[in-house]
């Protein structure tokens, strides 16, 4: 009896050892490549280090108010975070189903956009294009001036050509119609955001962290094609590298293990991964001149 006793304590405290290191595990993957990152790694390692002193040293008035600050803690991680979870309620609280096509109709799209951006870059042509997915930008494509057209790359393109009257704002494609254009999308407030990039690409990281949308931008310097997506920014595309991502985020129906908690995390670290190699890719190249 004291055996099995004892088999099932250790069973139990083995059960407890697995759950908190997947859910460490789990953590690590999400705040992986978040630019929040850092701060919280630097709160925690502080943290812990005083903790080991007030052990160690029998400090009690600070043993006991590190014991306290739980709640303080807690607060804190949602003022650090406030971007990263504003994004994944907003893509909870969405009651927006992606619309299904057949494969054939959402190949022309990502085609049409395609084209589009060639095109503009080809023709050193500033461009700010969003594509929206899940999460609903009534409140965007209201700052700008409703179109509400078939998506075509001749009406696409034609928005951004300089001395016209909407060639300084956004465009907002949802499924094959352009929703508006001229829009102003919101800049991000990253300190580390480089700069070497002008306004578009801050607007398209900005709205990349409020959103799940697909946001492209050309530079009207250099031509460079760069692609924003929840927050990070990949530069230097070129039609085969830009076509490869359009299709994971918009033709490719996720599998079902990516419903669950464990396949959203590895897909977030997976992204962290291939935007950090395409980030060290570009900081050896010029950087691209500022943009209006």
């Amino acid at each position: 009896m004291l055996n099995m006793h004892s088999i099932l304590y250790a069973g139990g405290v083995i059960l407890e050892i697995l759950i908190l290191a997947v859910l460490i595990y789990l953590i690590t993957l999400f705040l992986r490549g978040t630019r929040s990152a850092p701060i919280l790694f630097g709160l925690v390692t502080v943290i812990i280090t005083l903790y080991a002193l007030a052990l160690l040293l029998r400090l009690e008035v600070v043993e006991w108010l590190l014991n306290r600050m739980v709640a303080a803690a807690a607060l804190g991680v949602v003022i650090i975070f406030q971007p990263e979870l504003r994004r994944v309620f907003a893509e909870i609280g969405s009651t927006q189903s992606r619309l299904r096509n057949t494969s054939r109709e959402r190949q022309q799209r990502i085609t049409t956009i395609i084209d589009s951006v060639v095109f503009l870059a080809s023709h050193r042509v500033g461009a700010l294009i969003a594509v929206e997915r899940d999460i609903g930008m009534r409140g965007i494509a209201e700052t700008g001036t409703p179109i509400r057209a078939p998506l075509t790359q001749q009406l696409l393109t034609t928005f951004f050509f300089p001395d016209t009257p909407l060639h300084d704002g956004g465009v907002l494609i949802k499924g094959g119609m352009i929703l508006a254009a001229g829009c102003i999308f919101p800049l991000t407030d990253d300190p580390d955001f480089a700069r070497s990039l002008g306004t578009r690409h801050r607007a398209a990281v900005g709205l990349s962290e409020e959103t799940d949308a697909i946001v492209l931008v050309v530079s009207e310097e250099s031509g460079a094609i760069s692609l924003a997506f929840k927050g990070r920014l990949v530069r230097g595309l070129n039609r085969q590298r830009l076509e490869r991502h359009l299709r994971t985020h918009l033709v490719r129906n996720p599998p079902r293990s990516e419903n669950r908690l464990g396949g959203r995390f590895q897909s977030m670290a997976d992204e962290a991964k291939e935007e950090s190699q395409a980030a060290t890719q570009a900081s050896i190249t010029e950087p691209e001149a500022s943009e209006s």
